[in-house]
């Protein structure tokens, strides 16, 4: 066997079991490392085993029903291979390289194999079309296959709550070693020795930033150095790039908007246009507060949240 186990997980609290994963890389960790992952970055990968990241204890809405449908979705797997699947309630480790963990969904009766169950929102039938499968699960799967020696796994997801796929995944020992390699350099270069890795542009390194940084608490000026000002000469030039950019996107928005006047639909070549009608309903806050000012402060709520901004002085 490849691996030994690092802990049961009946019985064990959500609290301990957050503890648990922090002695090691799992699977869902490796997608944000390789710069796969939307929902995760380096960055929030590295606080999560550090202990730093905040609120970490919280259970999103997807993961929660990721869990709550995963038997489910492992008995639908049955249903429809005639499979039989079981559950394997232990965190595995990596004998060999032991920041390489294991938390696996089902193992398959009878075969060298294993189940990985996911949900996905109706937006993401795309990425599930034909023999595809998102990059993040396929090296997830492929980080279980390392870790327990496995041939192979298999992985069925139900998408939008009423389609079901699943797809078999062979061993890739050309991306096992690719993962061994950059997890152990993740793994002894940053988290064994507290240097985090450089923080990057994508959406959950910002939301990282928000939970760390949610409010300002120390209004002194304070002086950076000279990389900040290369930072902003850098970010000068591409905000205006950026602008020149949507300025040449909307002419063409609206050139072909013109083609299409009052027309709800179009079509040409391979492509579907549409320029429909769209009924919003905003509250009128402004003239609430004058009409009916008691019934605003009561549900007026005020929150708090930073605005960045940069100017330049004389």
């Amino acid at each position: 066997m490849n691996f030994k186990i690092l802990s049961k997980t009946n019985g064990v609290s959500r609290e301990e079991w957050l503890e648990l994963r922090k002695k090691g890389l799992g699977g869902s960790d490796v997608g944000a490392i390789c710069g796969l992952n939307k929902w995760k970055s380096p960055i929030s990968v590295y606080l999560d085993k550090v202990g730093e990241l905040p609120n970490e204890d919280i259970e999103s809405e997807a993961a929660y029903w990721g869990t709550v449908m995963e038997d489910t979705v492992a008995k639908e797997f049955e249903k429809r291979t005639g499979k039989k699947v079981r559950r394997k309630n232990f965190i595995l480790q990596h004998k060999e390289y032991p920041w390489m963990l294991a938390n696996l969904d089902r193992v398959i009766v009878g075969e060298n194999a294993l189940l990985e169950c996911k949900t996905a929102s109706a937006y993401k039938d795309g990425e599930w079309k034909d023999d595809v499968i998102p990059e993040s699960y396929l090296l997830q799967v492929q980080h279980y296959l390392a870790v327990t020696g496995c041939e192979k796994g298999y992985i069925a997801t139900l998408i939008g709550g009423n389609k079901f796929v699943w797809k078999e995944i062979q061993r890739d020992q050309e991306i096992i070693e690719y993962l061994i390699n950059i997890e152990k350099d993740f793994w002894e270069n940053h988290i064994k020795i507290k240097n985090p890795p450089v923080i990057d542009g994508s959406e959950a390194s910002t939301q990282v930033l928000k939970m760390m940084y949610p409010e300002a608490i120390d209004t002194e000026e304070i002086l950076l150095d000279y990389e900040a000002a290369e930072l902003i000469e850098k970010r000068n030039k591409l905000k205006a790039e950026e602008s020149k950019l949507k300025g040449e996107i909307a002419e063409c928005e609206n050139k072909i908007k013109v083609m299409i006047g009052a027309h709800e639909k179009a079509t040409v070549d391979t492509y579907k246009i549409s320029w429909k009608n769209v009924n919003s309903n905003r509250l009128d806050s402004k003239n609430l507060k004058i009409d009916h000012p008691d019934i605003y402060e009561k549900y007026c709520k005020t929150s708090i949240s930073r605005r960045f901004s940069i100017k330049e002085v004389s």
